[in-house]
């Protein structure tokens, strides 16, 4: 069995992380199956969203603790530790709606991956852990800067610095989640997500997506700059013609991201 599944139905890209025995622990296999699926899945016609989740009792338990087993070599833990971060980017830059459905323990670059998504749904026995200083390292690939974007520097540091373990319902309440499910709902919910999602043009959602993460590194004159860009280009696109003729004639729309 493949140690990353996708499925492709009704334009729902389900990636689901299946290495169970390892807690989902992402090895170099699982690292270049997945970003060449959310590579495919940017410019893929078929996909309309994407679903990430693990089997078994976890998201992901992080990178494979392998790698810290051997001598270690700068140059080449650099280098793969920019291929985590490209992979966790990816979820970010792919113009189409990403959701994680969060199943279990969630750690390292899994939570990682839960930050960098667009909308994060998890079971009601989820787990969030901030438990790189136990083994003499630090959240890594955005772990710090996603952190400090959702939460704030004051509970960033709570969580990062008090050693605090969350569980779904405080995770929730922290705002690091968008919803709890019970563990049997846990897919249909984050297929809700994409559906509400797909309500919205293609093109305004992906320019939206990539303006969000962009607001956080820029200046409002940028910000504002970016944002006029951005709508002077979707201003000439059929999709805003079929929103608003389909706003004057009090249906819904059908956009066909054009």
């Amino acid at each position: 069995m493949a140690k990353v599944v996708a499925s492709l139905e009704e334009g729902v890209l389900l990636l689901r992380l299946n290495r169970p025995e390892a807690r989902n622990a992402l090895d170099e296999e699982m690292v270049a199956s997945l970003t060449s699926h959310l590579e495919r899945a940017g410019v893929d016609p078929e996909v309309r969203g994407v679903i990430l989740t693990g089997s078994g009792q976890a998201f992901c338990a992080g990178a494979d603790l392998a790698r810290f087993q051997e001598e270690a070599d700068p140059r080449r833990f650099r280098w793969e530790s920019r291929r985590l971060s490209h992979l966790v980017h990816l979820l970010e830059a792919v113009e189409k709606p990403v959701v994680v459905a969060v199943n279990g323990l969630a750690t390292g670059v899994g939570l990682a991956l839960v930050l960098a998504a667009d909308l994060r749904v998890a079971s009601q026995g989820a787990r969030l852990l901030f438990r790189e200083g136990r083994i003499g390292l630090l959240p890594s690939h955005g772990g710090v800067a996603r952190l400090v974007r959702y939460v704030g520097l004051g509970r960033a540091r709570d969580l990062l610095l008090g050693g605090k373990e969350l569980g779904a319902e405080e995770a929730l309440a922290f705002g690091l989640l968008t919803e709890v499910v019970p563990p049997e709902s846990l897919l249909d919910a984050a297929r809700g997500y994409l559906e509400r999602a797909w309500e919205r043009a293609p093109l305004s959602y992906g320019l939206v997506k990539r303006l969000l993460v962009l607001s956080t590194s820029v200046d409002l004159e940028s910000a504002l700059f970016l944002e006029t860009l951005g709508q002077s280009g979707l201003v000439a696109t059929e999709d805003h013609k079929e929103g608003l003729s389909a706003l004057r004639e009090k249906r819904k729309p059908v956009f066909r991201g054009r």
